[in-house]
This record gives structure tokens, sequence and C-alpha cells, in this order.
């Protein structure tokens, strides 16, 4: 069988995934593509329209090698959905390296576009930590001074061009080129950065959350065992009232004897599924059922804690398929039509279907709906309209507890009373292992 706990960590070792430096590496793999047409323009500039002789098939080699690192990092990037800055230090180390190579090819120091190391240094400092972008600086500047001395000096033709004021518009356009790709790079990866600032304090707000379960959880566990015996000695007085005389010959009497012993029963119940979830219980591993029969149970069991309820109950799930029966999940469902309950016990309903591979549970009601401010920090703890102590923990743990089932949770106003909650759950993540 599936092993229940395997899966959430699965969920949320994917859901820690930082996409920032996947999208920052894509960036670079951009910006090599514009430096390959740049360097095969200001070659062709350079050859055919000012005469000056070039070693074209060592700097062809370079735009080569520039092409089959983009290729070979796309391939790479499908079968790595996450990376690491190693890559993003990698990379900037071989367009230093590039470009060292290009301008040892065409007058060293003597190119204007000696210059452009100052963007990849740049993209370093916003890119690495502090000792990999020092790296790339480092390498930068060791080569520029390195092509002061080691370099293949430009041949122009005699008297044809005043060198110096070529000089002068190469490095126009070389700061042009550093200003423009700035300006667009710097600010396409702060974008990322910020998105990776807002996952990080999701992430630190998921893991308060898990915290606040946990402590919740064990309270429950502790309450649970405390219970127990109560519980069960108001089960057996109300088992003994049953045979008294006096109050076996009082039809309404042994009306509300029943539904008090089925309000302890389901008290009983709900304890049980508490330890049960903690680990304490006697039970061995959990039973498979089927989505139907998982609701048709669900449902009875809540109509007969809750008989006066008009719960309207609508299946449209189809073609049955086997899932684990989760204490957890029917607690939540439960949670959803307890609160529908207190706010319209006259109407109620739960509407099941199947989307795709999941499956979507819709609990309606005809009350006054959620407040504004409900929906807008709808599953987060303490939010509640009933005004106890202590309260608005049940949705909390609904939105939770299906996050950890890999679903969604979200909830509307209609539009002239009454709301919606809807429930989506990956069916794939409630069905049990098949074992060959």
């Amino acid at each position: 069988m599936q092993n229940t706990d395997t899966m959430l960590d699965q969920a949320e070792l994917r859901s820690l995934a930082d996409p920032s430096s996947r999208k920052n590496l894509i960036l670079l793999i951009q910006l090599r593509w514009i430096a390959v047409l740049g360097q095969l323009a200001t070659i062709a500039v350079a050859q055919f329209g000012l005469g000056v002789t070039l070693p074209l098939e060592a700097m062809a080699s370079v735009v080569l090698a520039l092409v089959a690192l983009n290729l070979g990092t796309l391939l790479w990037l499908r079968q790595r959905p996450e990376i690491d800055d190693r890559v993003l230090f990698g990379s900037l180390i071989f367009d230093v390296l590039a470009l060292s190579a290009q301008l040892y090819l065409s007058g060293g120091d003597a190119n204007p576009f000696v210059f452009l190391y100052l963007l990849q240094v740049t993209l370093a400092a916003v890119l690495l930590r502090t000792a990999p972008a020092w790296t790339v600086a480092g390498l930068a500047g060791a080569a520029a001074a390195l092509l002061t001395v080691i370099n293949q000096p430009l041949r122009l033709p005699d008297g044809r061009y005043d060198l110096f004021s070529l000089h002068i518009v190469g490095a126009l356009i070389c700061f042009l080129l550093d200003a423009g790709l700035l300006v667009v790079f710097v600010t396409r990866i702060n974008r990322n950065l910020r998105e990776r600032d807002a996952h990080l304090a999701a992430l630190r707000q998921h893991a308060v959350e898990e915290d606040h379960i946990v402590r919740m959880g064990l309270l429950a566990s502790g309450a649970a065992h405390e219970l127990g015996t109560p519980l069960s000695s108001l089960s057996v007085i109300l088992g003994d009232w049953r045979h008294m005389p006096d109050l076996a010959d009082d039809p309404d009497l042994l009306a509300d004897i029943g539904e008090m012993q089925a309000a302890v029963d389901r008290c009983k119940s709900i304890l049980s599924g508490i330890l049960l979830s903690a680990g304490e219980a006697r039970g061995d591993a959990p039973s498979i059922t089927t989505v139907n029969a998982f609701l048709d149970g669900l449902v009875a069991d809540w109509r007969r804690a809750r008989p006066t309820a008009d719960l309207r109950y609508d299946n449209r799930f189809g073609d049955d398929v086997k899932i684990i029966s989760d204490t957890a999940l029917k607690q939540i469902v439960f949670n959803v039509l307890d609160n529908a309950f207190d706010v319209s016990p006259a109407r109620i309903t739960l509407a099941a279907e199947r989307r795709d591979n999941r499956l979507v549970l819709r609990i309606a009601d005809t009350g006054p709906g959620f407040a504004p401010q409900m929906l807008e920090k709808f599953g987060k703890p303490y939010q509640s309209s009933k005004g106890k102590a202590g309260g608005g923990l049940g949705l909390f743990l609904v939105v939770n507890v299906v996050r950890k089932l890999g679903g969604t949770v979200t909830a509307e106003n209609g539009s002239d009373h009454g709301a919606t909650v809807t429930i989506e759950l990956p069916l794939d993540r409630l069905a049990p292992l098949e074992v060959s």
C-alpha cells in the first residue's frame, strides 16, 4: 500500500523548490544569444565593411562554442527542474573566457569592446554570492590586464581610417550596449529575486503553520486520552437509562437518550480518529475503499450525527476508483459541513464530481456567506464569525490537510446569499499503490 507520509514529504520538497536560479540561467542564455548575434554583426562589419583582417576561423570557433553551450544548457534544463548557483557561476566564467578569447583575437586592450567585462561583473554581483562574484570579477580583471601584453593586433588598411575616431565610435557603441543590456537584464533579475523573496516568505509562513498544526495535534492527542474515560462513562450511564422502567416508558425521553447516545458515539469516533492519526490506536494499515463508498459512508455518518439537518447529496463522480480510506479527509469534510450547518441548518448541498483526475467536492449553504475579511484571509487561523475564543481553526485545518494531500480549497459567496467551499483533490494521491 502507498505510504501517505512519504507522498506528503515529496510534495513538500517540490513546494520548496526555488525557481529563481532557473529563471536567471534562462536570462543568461538569452544574453548569450544576443552576444552571438552581436559578435557576428561586429565581425561582419569589421571584416567586410571596414576592411579589417580578422582570424575568422578562430573567432567563428568561439561563436560556435557559445552556440553549443546554449543548446547544451537548454537540453540539460529539460532534465533538471532545479539548479543551484554553481551553474550560474560556471556560465558566467565561460562567458568571461569566451569574451577574452574574442578580444585576444581582435586587438586585446585596444579593442573598445573590452568594457563588456563590466556587464559580466555586474551580473555576477547581482546573481552570485560574495565569494563567487569576486572570483568572476578577479578573472575578468586578470584577463583584461593580460590582454594588454598578450593579443593579436588588428591589421587595418593603411591610411584609410583614423584609429582614434574608430576607437571612440566603438567605445560609444560598447557603452550603449552595456547600458541597455544592464537595464533590461538587471531589471528582470531583480524581478526574479523579488519572486524568490516572496517564495521564501511563503515557505516561512508555511513553516509557522506546520508548527501550529503540530502543537495542536499534541494538544488534541492529549485531550483525546483525557476525554476517553468520561465519554465511556457517559455511554454506560445512557445505556443504563434505557433500561430504567421510569424512563423506558417515556418515548420522548427515550428519543432524547438516543440522540445523546449518538452524540457520545460521534465524540468517541472523533477521538479514535485523533488517536489513529497520532499512531496510538490499535489499528493496522488504513483500509482500502472506493470514492463512492467513501462519500456515501461519510454522508450517512454525518446525517446520523445531525438528524435535523437538510443535507442534499448529489454524487456525479461516475466510474468508481479505489482510494485509501483517510480519517483526516473525512474529518475535514465534516468540518466544512458542520460550519455550513451552523449558519444554514435548513439546507446544505454536498456535490461530488470528477474533473480530469481530480475529485471535486462542493459544499454550499444558504446562510449569510463569508465576511469580506474572512475571504481575504481564508485558511488563516483564528478567522471566525462565531465570536468564540480560539475559534476559526476548522477551515485552517481543512486548508492545510488538503494542501498536504496535494489539493486546493477555495471559498466564494453566492450572488444573493450563501457560500460555497470547493475542495479539489488529486485522485493519484488518494489511490493505493498497486503491488505487482
